[in-house]
């Protein structure tokens, strides 16, 4: 089907109802989009909700508490803020850990058939059996070696990164001082946000409460009393279904066939699509912190206090987590590793790096392994743009 636009018909001249389905295409599918900024570690993340905006909804509660005559102490709380859980979110918190099992499952298969390397020195992941030649190396000595990268095998840690936090019996119980940080189980991010969501693992037991409580100030008022957590024994650790922190591929793994091998990568695709969008769901509801200086992120309406963070000016904070509302991104890291358009091609050079595009590793690694590319990452990827060479790049502007 021709378009008019493409006979060289003018913008004005095009029918209202064209132009309109023009704008419509235009706001979903972007023609390319900025790659995702790397922040500076000198710096604090800046806050995902402005403090404007924070500010305003603080002065709306209070209307509100007025409005309705209750005290300035106490506050009224809904699931899961009272304890309780979420009914409608219980199946979504099943899914997301479900699609990780899955995830890590084809993902493993797909390590056996597609080549990933990571650098030695920095958190810099390339998929191919050829590293790329673009120097962005920040790590120990990178002055000595011009900013190049220095690759090694990768594995599923480098395409999934490990992201721990805590576990926590009571979310709404003692916070977690510096004194028991070795007392207490670090569990994936993921799987504890499905936890307080309704998902019972006899691995990591949690209290179920059955009455809400009441916060007046800081205090929580439980009617059911405080629970001793010891006589709730876990029964051994989690799988490597749920946790392939360390895992290694096979030495002999099976052969695939070029179907089983696309099978997996759209599996595989379809599972973080799912576990991502499942995540995000229970992000508006479950509170998730995260430090502002650091990686460290902990599910639960308060940070704990152990003195582990040794990112920038962290004397001044004696250690203590800078703790801030936790996006996706900070759950759940999408890594993002640029893209080759051929395995077999030369590698990607430093001088052609503003004409090449980006894509999440596991997203990458599918793409790699002969999945459909989806819609919402070919903006960045930057599929629609002609590679030239070096000697043509020189007379771009």
């Amino acid at each position: 089907m021709i378009s008019l636009l493409s006979l060289g018909v003018p913008y004005h001249l095009l029918p209202s109802g064209s132009l309109q389905s023009l704008r419509i295409i235009a706001a979903k599918y972007h023609q390319n989009v900025d790659l995702p900024p790397v922040l500076p570690k000198r710096k604090k993340k800046p806050f995902p909700t402005p403090i404007k905006e924070i500010r305003r909804t603080a002065r709306e509660n209070e209307k509100k508490r007025k409005l309705e005559g209750t005290s300035h102490e106490e506050r009224v709380l809904e699931p899961p803020e009272n304890g309780l859980l979420v009914p409608e979110l219980i199946p979504v918190a099943h899914e997301v850990l479900e699609a990780r099992k899955i995830l890590i499952k084809n993902i493993l298969k797909l390590l056996d058939v597609i080549p990933v390397i990571a650098c030695r020195y920095c958190s810099e992941v390339h998929v191919g059996s050829v590293g790329n030649e673009i120097r962005t190396c920040h790590g120990p000595d990178n002055g000595a070696r011009n900013s190049s990268h220095v690759w090694m095998k990768g594995y599923i840690d480098d395409i999934l990164v490990p992201i721990e936090s805590f576990h926590l019996f009571d979310r709404l119980g003692k916070r977690i001082n510096h004194e028991r940080r070795f007392e207490v189980d670090r569990i994936p991010a993921v799987v504890e946000l499905c936890i307080q969501a309704g998902v019972d693992l006899p691995e990591y037991p949690t209290r179920r409460r059955v009455k809400p409580v009441r916060m007046i100030g800081k205090r929580v008022l439980d009617p059911d009393g405080i629970m001793d957590e010891t006589k709730h024994t876990k029964q051994g650790g989690l799988n490597e279904e749920l946790d392939p922190c360390g895992i290694r591929p096979q030495t002999n793994p099976p052969p695939l066939s070029s179907q089983e091998i696309q099978e997996a990568a759209e599996c595989a695709l379809q599972a973080w699509d799912t576990m991502r969008g499942g995540a995000w769901k229970l992000l508006k509801k479950y509170p998730v912190k995260a430090c502002g200086y650091c990686s460290e992120v902990h599910v639960g309406p308060w940070g704990h206090r152990v003195k582990l963070c040794g990112a920038f000016k962290h004397q001044w904070r004696d250690g203590k987590h800078g703790w801030q509302e936790a996006t996706l991104d900070e759950l759940i890291p999408p890594n993002y590793v640029w893209h080759v358009r051929d395995l077999a091609g030369p590698p990607l050079s430093n001088h052609l790096k503003r004409f090449y595009g980006k894509a999440p590793a596991v997203v990458e690694l599918c793409v790699q392994a002969g999945a459909t590319i989806p819609e919402r990452y070919k903006a960045m990827m930057r599929l629609d743009i002609v590679i030239p060479d070096s000697q043509e790049a020189e007379m771009v502007a």
